[in-house]
């Protein structure tokens, strides 16, 4: 490979990183502002709401745990993972911690609803964005799109078996379920779907080694 077309792979990644790293930071940063709301967290939220609770950890930590042992579960379906499911492991939960840390404790509904909806404008926003970087499925879209690979039912099976389960352990260890979790399944996919159009690059040349292959967005975001 010459060093021009090097640096000219070099300059096509840096817009992505951008794009990769301000999607992820800004998911963990709306997901914070759902539950400061306390109307009803996304699915895997109310899990990791409800372990957060359980184990005394901070919902951020839960997150980054739970993200890795998905990650794990890859194996087995033979998964690839890329640069940016292992960032989203760790950058989701740590942005998440921090403006939570940062945001006062909210009890007027004339501030909760504002906060619901706008955590869930910018959660579609930030899942346009770092899928939309193309550098690797986030953990948890991975082990849907790995189950609907092995075992042939499809993806909206796979979507709804995952996110009952989780929603369901999750309520029963005290997270947060209501309005904003209704809110949510039901604007994510149109706003996600949007967003993506709007922060989308061409997939990566050929004999990339930070993204993950196999795992098309619009199988993703399918509802």
């Amino acid at each position: 490979m010459s060093i021009r077309h090097r640096f000219d792979r070099l300059g096509r990644l840096g817009p992505r990183l951008i794009r990769l790293y301000a999607g992820l930071s800004l998911y963990g940063a709306s997901s914070a502002l759902l539950v400061a709301a306390g109307l009803g967290l996304g699915p895997w939220n109310v899990l990791h709401q409800g372990l957060a609770e359980l184990t005394g950890l901070t919902i951020g930590t839960v997150s980054i745990v739970v993200g890795a042992a998905v990650l794990l579960l890859w194996i087995p379906l033979r998964q690839r993972p890329g640069l940016g499911t292992v960032s989203n492991v760790l950058v989701v939960g740590l942005a998440m911690d921090g403006t939570l840390a940062l945001l006062p404790a909210v009890h007027s509904l004339l501030v909760r609803v504002p906060l619901l909806a706008a955590g869930v404008v910018l959660n579609g926003a930030a899942t346009g964005l770092y899928i939309g970087a193309r550098l690797g499925p986030g953990p948890r879209d991975g082990l849907m799109t790995g189950l609907h690979r092995r075992t042939g039912h499809s993806i909206r099976l796979m979507r709804t078996a995952l996110e009952v389960a989780v929603v369901s352990v999750g309520f029963t260890l005290g997270g947060t379920v209501g309005i904003g979790t209704v809110l949510y399944a039901v604007a994510i996919g149109p706003l996600a779907q949007f967003f993506l159009r709007v922060f989308d690059v061409p997939a990566a040349s050929e004999g990339s080694t930070v993204v993950a292959t196999g795992t098309p967005a619009r199988a993703i975001l399918r509802r």
